[in-house]
C-alpha cells in the first residue's frame, strides 16, 4: 500500500467531496450535517450537541490534520504520528516531537476513536473534542499553546474563511480542537477477513486463522477478557504485568490512586498486524513478543497485574494459528491509503 494524501482544501474543495463521498466517508450537502456510513456491526457513534459533523468541519479538521504549522517549529503535523498506511500509528516505540525530542509514549491508532468515552491511553482527557489539546501543548510533541497556534492560523486566509463555513467562528482554540475531532470521527475500520467472515464468508478465513479465533475465544486464553466486542477492546484500564515497576505511572496519574499504578486503556486489536511495537511504551517489538509476554506473566504475575491475566502455555502450532488470526483483524482499506 502507498500512501497518497490529498490536496489541501483551497486547491481540491469539489475533489475532496467527490472523492470522501465515493469512498464512503459520508455523505451529505455542503452545509448541512452528514451521514457517517458506519461498517457492519458497528455502533452508530454519538456526536456532542455543538459539534455535529458537517462536510465543511470534516473538511477544515482533515486540512489542520495535515498541517505541519500545527507544531511550534513547523516541523511536525498530526499525521507524523498517525500514518494511514500505518493503520494511523507511526511504527515507533515513542513519537518524534518538535526539534528531534521524544514523546513519553507510543502512538495509539486513531481508527475507530469515535468511540472512544476517555481517550489517551490513561484516559486522562474526558472526550475526543477536547483530545488535541494534548499533543498540540505537549513541549514533546507539537510544543505550542492553542491561543498561539489560533493566532498564527487568524493569519491565513483560508482557515479564516472556512473556520467561518464550519463554526461561524475564527479559527480560535474551540474550532481547531472540535474541527479536528470531527475529521478523526470519520476513520473507521471494520472491513477485514475476520468481519467477512463473521458477516458469512466462510472462506474469508484459512483453518489456521480459524483455529486461532477458537483459542483467542476460549476461556484457557481468556484474551476476550479485554478484547471483546466489535473493537477487539472493553475499554478498561488494565495493568499488563508489563513491569515490576513503572516509570510511566498511567492511569495513576489521573486518579492518584496507587491501585491504578501501570494501568494503561486495554488497546483495540484491530489492524494489530500494522502498529508494532506495542505497549504503552513500545517495548515488545513483535506480536512473538506479546505471546511470549502474556505466556510469562500468566504464570509469574506482578503484584497490581490484572486477574484478567491467566496462566497458559502455547503450542508452536497454538502461537502460529493465535498469529494467523490476529493479522486477519487487518482492515482492507483505509483512508489515504491506495493499492
Amino acid at each position: 500500500m502507498i500512501f497518497s494524501c490529498r490536496k489541501r482544501l483551497n486547491q481540491y474543495f469539489l475533489f475532496s467531496i467527490l472523492s470522501l463521498t465515493a469512498v464512503g466517508i459520508f455523505s451529505g450537502c455542503q452545509s448541512e450535517s452528514i451521514q457517517l456510513e458506519i461498517p457492519d456491526g458497528f455502533p452508530q457513534p454519538t456526536f456532542p450537541e455543538d459539534n455535529t459533523p458537517t462536510v465543511k468541519r470534516v473538511l477544515l479538521g482533515e486540512k489542520l490534520f495535515f498541517d505541519k504549522n500545527l507544531s511550534l517549529d513547523s516541523s511536525v503535523a498530526c499525521v507524523n504520528c498517525h500514518l494511514p498506511q500505518l493503520a494511523f500509528t507511526d511504527g515507533r516505540s515513542k513519537s518524534t516531537g518538535i526539534y528531534g525530542r521524544q514523546s513519553k509514549r507510543n502512538a495509539p491508532s486513531i481508527l475507530n476513536a469515535a468511540y472512544l468515552t476517555e481517550v489517551n491511553r490513561d484516559g486522562g482527557v474526558k472526550k475526543l473534542d477536547l483530545q488535541a489539546i494534548v499533543p498540540i501543548e505537549d513541549e514533546h510533541e507539537m510544543g505550542i499553546s492553542l491561543p498561539e497556534l489560533a493566532k498564527r492560523l487568524e493569519q491565513d486566509p483560508a482557515y479564516t474563511k472556512l473556520a467561518q463555513e464550519a463554526y461561524q467562528q475564527t479559527p480560535n482554540p474551540f474550532v481547531i480542537t472540535r474541527a479536528l475531532a470531527t475529521f478523526i470521527r470519520t476513520l473507521y475500520s471494520g472491513d477485514s477477513p475476520y468481519d467477512q467472515f463473521i458477516h458469512g464468508d466462510t472462506t474469508a478465513l484459512n483453518a489456521s486463522a480459524q483455529y486461532g479465533k477458537t483459542l483467542f475465544e476460549s476461556d484457557r486464553l481468556n484474551c476476550t477478557s479485554c478484547h471483546s466486542g466489535y473493537n477487539f477492546t472493553n475499554g478498561t484500564f488494565q495493568n499488563n504485568g508489563l513491569y515490576e515497576e513503572y516509570v510511566d505511572l498511567g492511569r495513576m496519574l489521573i486518579t492518584a490512586d496507587s491501585a491504578d499504578l501501570g494501568k494503561f486503556r486495554v488497546p483495540s486489536l484491530r489492524n494489530v498486524a500494522l502498529t508494532a511495537p506495542y505497549m504503552h511504551d513500545g517495548s515488545l517489538a513483535t506480536l512473538d513478543a506479546v505471546l511470549d509476554h502474556y505466556q510469562h506473566r500468566g504464570a509469574n504475575p506482578t503484584r497490581l497485574q490484572s486477574a484478567n491475566l491467566r496462566a497458559f502455555t502455547l503450542t508452536e502450532d497454538e502461537k502460529e494459528a493465535l498469529l494467523a488470526f490476529l493479522k486477519s483483524l487487518t482492515g482492507q482499506t483505509f483512508p489515504y491509503v491506495t493499492e
